[in-house]
């Protein structure tokens, strides 16, 4: 097994962006990759074929790959749940809730084992893996307990690529700060640098090129030049992110509003919404930021209780509630489709210290935390005729048990004979379980049309863009991009890659 191991110089520099871009080339290069996290935080996860949870950009990165994503590619995972606590998932499943303190004491002594077992496990099975480190190696205060950069370059055995973001300024002096805040031993795998999100000539930039190179004796392997990339982001540093490009859209014909959750979870649900012609996305914190918009939704969350509470005290439920009757759609997935319920029940404490809250009431629904979390892959059939009749697939992952009154609707039939969702009788106010649910093109288009026909918008053509085809398109991209700005000649020949021909 060969590794390369893509660090940064700080958090949302594009390591992920760019350890997916190394998945796809090595693919194409004809060799068996996988990528490798030894321990993520993000709220953005993703349930694997055996209901394992695990960050969603390891989900992207195998699909890339051209594989099925495993809970070994990231045995750990953080997920923050309140203030400095956060839910510790190893190999997919719940391992304990955690203060920091906590987490770096002991504990985490105890999720070594399985980091080893995961990196193990992969390296029989795949000739190369591309391993992505989390901020930066060179955090001193935690260097000590670290179980995601260095310790794991050791582990594998794997040259480090630094990735370090020219767009934030001061670049030469993140490479080299955090160069010189490594221990001999650590700045010795250190093999090339790659600078990323660069914007002007290469011409301009090549005197701090040579100075940077002359002053660590480490070789710049790239400038990759700034791009949209359209991968899904990994945390909700990219919110801001988001929400400028969807704006960048100025008039459209809807105008969709997701919440912004002190808790967001999975916020990607709502990309695939970005590329429908004519439609504007906006991520909104208040009351004055969501204006009067076509379409709300409310998102998921990591705790409901506490999002809904806040959702209350901005008055953003109460704006919802008086756009809703002024003809606005209110949409709610997983924790936001719990909200719109009468209820929310949680006496044992499962979620939070808040025994009991109304919820929206626009749902004759009623929801009870209980021990005992929902990761599933699943396939469903629309219920009501505005979803056509194709099949939809998605991912559920949530501690709410949620019941539906008699006489109310739900909205799919799950291939393992339960219901999900509900659907109000007018059918402009539902929510679902299921992640995902936008990815499924002919769902979405079939309910935006509804909505389009009713503001007197043509509609949607049939062929909308298909989810799984767009993103080959940008995996394919991104080899082409570090085919032609890194020296990836060079990349395999420090891997020992450069006797092995393949393809």
């Amino acid at each position: 097994m060969k590794a390369i191991m893509l660090q940064g110089t700080a958090s949302d520099v594009g390591k992920s962006v760019v350890s997916t871009a190394f998945c796809r080339y090595f693919l194409e290069e004809g060799f068996r990759v996988a990528p490798f996290k030894s321990q993520n935080m993000a709220l953005n996860s993703y349930v694997t074929l055996d209901g394992g949870e695990i960050g969603r950009s390891q989900a992207v990165q195998a699909e890339a790959a051209g594989i099925e994503p495993t809970v070994d590619m990231n045995p750990v995972l953080l997920k923050p749940k309140g203030e400095m606590v956060s839910e510790v998932i190893v190999h997919g499943r719940h391992f304990a809730d955690v203060d920091a303190r906590s987490y770096r004491g002991p504990l985490l002594d105890q999720v070594l084992a399985p980091i080893r077992e995961s990196l193990e496990r992969l390296s029989r099975k795949y000739e190369i893996l591309v391993i992505e480190g989390a901020g930066s190696p060179a955090e001193i205060n935690l260097k000590n307990r670290d179980v995601v950069n260095m310790r794991i370059a050791r582990m594998a055995n794997a040259p480090v690529l630094l990735v370090a973001d020219i767009e934030r300024g001061g670049v030469f002096a993140s490479i080299v700060g955090t160069l010189e805040l490594l221990e001999p031993e650590e700045r010795a795998r250190v093999k090339g640098v790659i600078i990323n999100k660069f914007r002007g000539s290469k011409e301009v930039l090549d005197p701090g090129i040579e100075w940077v190179e002359k002053k660590t004796g480490i070789p710049v392997l790239g400038v990759l030049p700034h791009v949209e990339t359209g991968v899904d982001p990994e945390d909700s540093m990219s919110l801001a992110t988001l929400g400028s490009k969807a704006n960048k859209k100025g008039m459209a014909g809807l105008d969709v509003a997701v919440i912004c959750f002190p808790r967001i979870s999975n916020f990607t649900d709502f990309l695939p919404l970005m590329n429908l012609a004519d439609t504007s996305v906006r991520y909104v914190k208040s009351v004055r930021e969501l204006g009067q918009s076509d379409i709300i939704i409310l998102p998921g969350t990591k705790n409901t209780m506490d999002d809904l509470y806040w959702l209350k005290a901005t008055g953003l439920a109460k704006e919802i509630l008086l756009l809703k009757d002024q003809g606005s759609a209110v949409i709610g997935i997983c924790g936001g489709y719990q909200m719109l319920g009468k209820k929310l029940l949680d006496p044992d404490g499962v979620e939070s210290d808040r025994k009991e809250q109304d919820g929206l009431g626009l749902l004759p629904i009623e929801t009870r935390f209980v021990p005992g979390k929902q990761t599933v892959r699943i396939q469903g059939k629309p219920l009501v005729g505005w979803g056509g009749s194709d099949p939809v697939e998605g991912y559920e992952i949530h501690l709410g048990r949620t019941w539906l009154f008699a006489g109310a609707s739900p909205l799919f039939k799950l291939s393992d004979g339960r219901t999900d969702g509900a659907v109000s009788e007018e059918g402009e106010v539902w929510g679902t379980c299921l992640h995902g649910i936008f990815d499924n093109a002919s769902f979405t288009r079939k309910w935006i049309n509804r909505l389009r026909q009713k503001k007197g918008l043509p509609q949607l053509e049939e062929n909308c863009p298909d989810r799984h085809e767009s993103r080959e398109e940008v995996y394919a991209f991104l080899s082409q991009w570090i085919r032609e700005y890194v020296d990836m000649e060079k990349v395999k020949e420090m891997m020992g890659l450069s006797s092995i021909t393949r393809g």
